[in-house]
């Protein structure tokens, strides 16, 4: 898994983006070309996963929202743990939030001010994996948290006594200087980068899965959910991956005008209301999850770095796969790359996320590899990747108790019937705190067609995405397509009647 990584941005997609070993994924196995993630956030996305639910079912509909624990151990890895697979956690996990309103620990290991009460030889259990191998952020507005703080990655990161000196290195701007916002060519050596570091964990994991069979000593099958924090703002990829794309070659968003006028009433107000909460929150609220309107030559260093970051990404993809061929594991292993959520990239002059849920955002990657799964096919049926879970459950043949709103991917993959999707779903409710107005957003996609509509307004956005690819034209209040608006709203109110009350509130802003 990768981080906030848009679903049109690998080679296979036509842009100019590097990715070899992901093309080649690609062509050994089958994509979803219209998979969507169930919330535009980290922490919702993610849970979805895990769970097989969806956020407003588990309580989990923004970020800075803990993952029930009970919920979570019902969920794929407790359920794999249970019928005697071997479950690790590798990276980015992001169930739980890493800040909390004024400072205040809440008790778990990936929150900061908590953090210190977990040994240094503390590997789990976690949300249902038996061991986890964990970074705290991931992204370097804030540097790899120093002892007594930080988990496995920043201990480290740190432990060699070099620490100040990497930080140092991570905030270095190499040449060429960018003037875009949230935006350097980091001079970290890649050694040192989380995203290597994930990469040399699975590597080893894998080793010894290979080992473990081969010698039959104490011999399990296995689950690893490996989870790279790149390529989530601040767009800082570190030399030679910095260098890889040149700004003037990338390519630049079809149509990148903030057209606000022309959108429902809340794209404004989330850009330019005050975002509310603590004098904290608010301060990560406006430096670093907003981004003010950048020129074309800032878009094409932030692509520049997008791009690289990617790459890098990868990279350890392809050390990963290898990893597999070299255990002797890869003909038997089912092989998933997705991502949480994208990136909105300059799409209608729009940077990083928000309520705002155009295709670059909602749309993510999803390659499947393994036994029974057709080569160099492409699946353009309406998914999401809440279907995970049960996916993996499927597999696995255990159930997973959890996974109340995942359908099996595994019929689509292998052709065993004619199962079709109509559709996929999207859901988020946010308070003020986060942009300064709170929305009920419910989004439906099918394989043609988009709406989203703000249910506590009864305003809305549809898009005809057949023939109006990049989202210009809402025909939300159009009478021509009163038809399709009518379809769309009965699939998008057909959600189930099981949304938990009351609903938790954030206890941070991350």
């Amino acid at each position: 898994m990768s981080d906030q990584h848009r679903a049109d941005c690998f080679g296979f997609e036509g842009r100019r983006v590097r990715t070899p070993h992901l093309d080649l994924l690609a062509r050994q196995g089958t994509r979803f070309t219209h998979c969507i993630t169930p919330n535009v956030v980290c922490m919702p996305a993610r849970s979805a996963i895990l769970t097989g639910m969806l956020p407003l079912t588990s309580g989990v509909h923004d970020n800075g929202i803990d993952l029930d624990e009970s919920i979570a151990s019902q969920g794929f890895a407790g359920s794999l743990s249970k019928a005697g697979y071997d479950t690790r956690f590798i990276g980015k996990a992001h169930f739980s939030s890493n800040h909390s309103y004024a400072n205040r620990p809440t008790g778990r290991c990936e929150n900061i001010p908590s953090s210190h009460l977990f040994s240094a030889d503390w590997s789990g259990p976690y949300m249902g994996f038996e061991q986890v191998e964990l970074m705290q952020l991931g992204h370097n507005y804030w540097l790899p948290e120093a002892s007594p703080g930080g988990l496995h990655y920043e201990r480290w990161y740190h432990r060699d006594g070099l620490g100040a000196m990497k930080n140092a290195l991570y905030s270095q701007r190499l040449d060429p200087q960018t003037q875009a916002a949230q935006t350097h060519n980091s001079a970290l050596p890649t050694a040192w980068h989380n995203s290597t570091w994930v990469g040399d964990r699975t590597v080893e994991y894998i080793a010894e899965q290979g080992r473990r069979q081969r010698e039959a000593e104490d011999s399990k099958p296995f689950c690893a959910w490996v989870s790279m924090a790149d390529p989530h703002h601040p767009f800082d990829a570190p030399a030679p991956w910095c260098w890889m794309h040149r700004p003037d070659e990338v390519d630049l968003p079809a149509h990148r005008t903030r057209d606000l006028d022309k959108r429902p009433w809340w794209h404004r107000a989330s850009l330019e209301n005050t975002p509310g909460g603590t004098p904290e929150s608010r301060k990560v609220r406006e430096e670093y999850s907003r981004m003010p309107l950048q020129t074309d030559a800032q878009l094409r260093e932030i692509i520049a770095n997008y791009y690289g970051m990617i790459s890098l990404v990868d990279h350890q993809v392809g050390r990963i796969l290898s990893a597999l061929d070299d255990a002797g594991l890869a003909d038997n292993t089912l092989v998933v790359f997705t991502s949480d959520h994208g990136e909105l990239l300059g799409d209608h002059g729009l940077m990083l996320k928000g309520p705002m849920h155009y295709e670059g955002l909602l749309r993510v990657g999803l390659i499947m590899r393994g036994p029974g799964i057709a080569a160099d096919q492409e699946n353009n049926q309406p998914v999401s990747t809440l279907d995970l879970a049960a996916t993996f459950g499927d597999y696995a043949a255990t159930p997973v108790p959890s996974a109340v709103h995942s359908q099996s991917l595994r019929p689509l993959l292998t052709g065993v019937d004619h199962a079709e999707r109509d559709h996929a779903y999207n859901e988020w409710r946010l308070g003020p705190s986060r942009c300064g107005v709170a929305l009920d957003l419910r989004t439906v996609r099918t394989r043609s067609a988009k709406l989203t509509v703000e249910l506590a307004s009864g305003v809305g956005e549809m898009y005809d995405l057949s023939n109006d690819p990049h989202e210009c034209a809402n025909l939300f209040d159009d009478p021509k397509h009163r038809g399709l608006r009518e379809e769309l709203m009965q699939r998008l109110m057909s959600r189930p009647d099981d949304i938990r009350t009351p609903l938790p509130e954030p206890v941070g802003p991350a």
